[in-house]
C-alpha cells in the first residue's frame, strides 16, 4: 500500500480490521454487552449513558433491570418512580422519556422492543442515535452510530482534525456511512468498537496513540496533530448553575415517600429566585408535580 499523505482519508477496509481486532480484545466486560442482555437492556443502558460516564451509570442501571426487567414493568409504574430511580444519574428527564418509551413498547409491541430502525425512531424519547444504537448493538443490523466517541475518532482518523464540530452535520454522518462495513455483523461490531476506542484510548483529553491501532493511519496524527481550529469547544459547568438547585430539589422528593411541603424546598437553597426558577422548570418538564395544598411530588401520571 502507498504511503498516506496527511491529507488523505484512510481507506475504510484499512481500519475495520485493526479496530475491531482490537476491541475483540480489550472491551469492556459490561452487562449490556453480555449475551444474554437483550434489547431492553441495551436500550435503558443507551439512555443512561448519554452524558454519564459508565462507572456512574453501572449500579444505577443493575438496579433499574433487577426491578424492571421488561418494558412492561417500567411501564406499570408512575413516571415519578422512574425519576426516583433515576437517581443522581443527572439529566433526569431521561428517566421520563424512557418511561415514556416503555409504555409505548407495552402498547404498540407487545412489550417487546421492536428490532426495526424505523419504529425504533417512532417511539417516544427515541432520537437518531439511540434508534440505531438499539438496531445496532441489540439486533445486529447496519447503521451509522454516532455518539461523542465515535465522533472524535472518525474526526480524527479519517478527517485529520482534532474535535468534530459541536453539533453532528451531515458530512459526519455521510463519512460514517462511508466508512462502515458491508455486512451487518461486522458493521454492528464496527459501530461498537469505534466507541470503545473513542472512550478508552482517543479520549478528549489524553489521546493514547501508543495503544491505538490504528495510529500508523490516522489523518490528524500523521498531520502532526494539529491544534483545534474551530469554534471553541463547550465546556460543561455544574456548580452554581440551574442544574445544581434542580438536583437539590429533586433530591428531596426523591428521598421522601410523600408529597413535600414548600418548606423542605426551600431549605435546600439560599437564593430565592434562582430556587423558584429551578422548581419551576421541573413542574415545566413533567419531573415535578404541584398539588393543590401547595406541596409537591414526583409525578403519578
Amino acid at each position: 500500500m502507498t504511503a498516506m499523505t496527511s491529507t488523505q482519508t484512510p481507506p475504510a477496509a484499512s481500519l475495520h480490521a485493526p479496530v475491531i481486532g482490537w476491541f475483540e480484545q480489550h472491551a469492556r466486560d459490561l452487562p449490556w454487552r453480555r449475551p444474554e442482555a437483550g434489547a431492553w437492556s441495551v436500550m435503558v443502558s443507551e439512555f443512561m449513558l448519554q452524558q454519564t460516564p459508565v462507572s456512574r451509570v453501572l449500579p444505577v442501571y443493575e438496579q433499574w433491570i433487577a426491578r424492571w426487567p421488561r418494558p412492561a414493568d417500567l411501564a406499570a409504574e408512575a413516571p415519578g418512580e422512574a425519576v426516583r430511580a433515576w437517581g443522581r444519574l443527572g439529566y433526569p428527564r431521561r428517566a421520563l422519556r424512557l418511561h415514556g418509551a416503555a409504555q409505548a413498547i407495552t402498547e404498540r409491541h407487545g412489550g417487546d422492543v421492536p428490532s426495526e430502525h424505523a419504529q425504533l425512531l417512532a417511539l417516544p424519547g427515541i432520537g437518531e442515535y439511540t434508534a440505531a444504537a438499539v438496531a445496532s448493538f441489540a439486533y445486529g443490523q447496519r447503521h451509522a452510530v454516532l455518539d461523542t466517541n465515535v465522533r472524535r475518532v472518525f474526526a480524527r482518523a479519517a478527517s485529520g482534525v482534532q474535535y468534530p464540530p459541536n453539533a453532528t452535520t451531515a458530512a459526519e454522518r455521510k463519512l460514517a456511512r462511508a466508512l462502515l462495513p458491508k455486512e451487518d455483523e461486522r458493521a454492528a461490531k464496527w459501530a461498537a468498537a469505534t466507541m470503545e476506542l473513542g472512550a478508552l484510548v482517543c479520549t478528549a483529553r489524553n489521546e493514547d496513540c501508543d495503544r491505538c491501532p490504528i495510529a500508523s493511519r490516522c489523518a490528524w496524527r500523521l498531520a502532526g496533530k494539529p491544534a483545534h481550529q474551530g469554534p471553541p469547544r463547550k465546556g460543561q459547568t455544574y456548580a452554581g448553575t440551574d442544574r445544581q438547585v434542580r438536583g437539590r430539589l429533586l433530591a428531596v422528593l426523591r428521598d421522601s415517600v410523600g408529597p413535600v411541603a414548600q418548606a423542605a424546598l426551600d431549605a435546600v437553597w439560599e437564593e430565592p429566585v434562582q430556587r423558584a426558577r429551578a422548581l419551576d422548570g421541573l413542574v415545566a418538564d413533567g419531573l415535578v408535580e404541584p398539588l393543590a395544598d401547595g406541596r409537591y411530588r414526583l409525578p403519578l401520571t
